[in-house]
């Protein structure tokens, strides 16, 4: 049966202030439970699951450690691309690339309760995006603003100045919107007063020796409030 995604009741709003997206390897310092308990510690409003080399099984068992991780936190937990092992993990959503499932089909997959989300690097795509039937996408992930490491097949980085490319970008966005992509505290001071709900992260957190430390500064910087020593 198709989703009336008009009528969908959808989830809460997500806080997107700082949305951490893991990295199995870089966690590997600390373990990626313990990363992510740092990160919800230090201001993390969401954690999405990435691991593109693990098998479907391997990723389900990554899932439910995440899941129990997060359990009590409040933090709406994520999984990338995967839209066919939310139910199984127990996620809250997905979010999937412009060459992943398409929305609309993930959407209907997902139900209505759960979360999507959208990546998207150009105007024409966001502009799709705004066009799909309310309700089938929850926010947009915008980027890459700078190049990355983490993901080598990413789209080309925004333009000669991401930044202020991304802020253009998020300002025509009609669904709330996240940057992502080589995102540090440099550059999420230079967003912070953009139409954006917030930044994603990965080895700024990931990497980090403290990630708890590290998300509270991001967490501060945009927040705009002094960040504790």
């Amino acid at each position: 049966m198709t989703l009336d995604v008009q009528s969908r009741p959808g989830p809460r709003p997500l806080d997107l202030r700082l949305y951490l997206v893991t990295d199995t390897e870089m966690t590997a310092q600390h373990g990626l439970t313990s990363t992510i308990r740092a990160a919800v510690a230090g201001g993390a409003t969401v954690v999405q699951l990435r691991d593109p080399d693990a098998s479907d099984d391997e990723f389900v068992a990554l899932g439910r450690l995440v899941r129990v991780c997060l359990q009590h936190t409040g933090v709406p937990f994520i999984i990338n691309d995967r839209v066919h092992l939310v139910e199984e993990i127990g996620a809250d959503g997905a979010h999937v690339g412009q060459g992943d499932l398409d929305p609309l089909v993930a959407r209907e997959q997902l139900g209505g309760h759960a979360y999507l989300g959208l990546s998207c690097t150009t105007a024409q795509e966001v502009q799709a995006a705004a066009a799909l039937p309310p309700g089938t996408v929850d926010y947009l992930g915008l980027g890459p603003v700078r190049a990355t490491a983490t993901k080598p097949d990413h789209a080309a980085p925004l333009g000669t100045d991401g930044v202020s490319d991304l802020a253009d970008l998020a300002a025509a966005a009609a669904l709330p919107s996240v940057a992502i992509g080589g995102i540090d505290v440099s550059v999420a001071e230079r967003l912070r007063d953009s139409a954006l709900g917030g930044v994603a992260v990965v080895s700024a957190v990931c990497a980090a020796s403290d990630p708890e430390a590290a998300s509270r500064q991001l967490r501060g910087v945009w927040d705009d409030q002094p960040v504790s020593s």
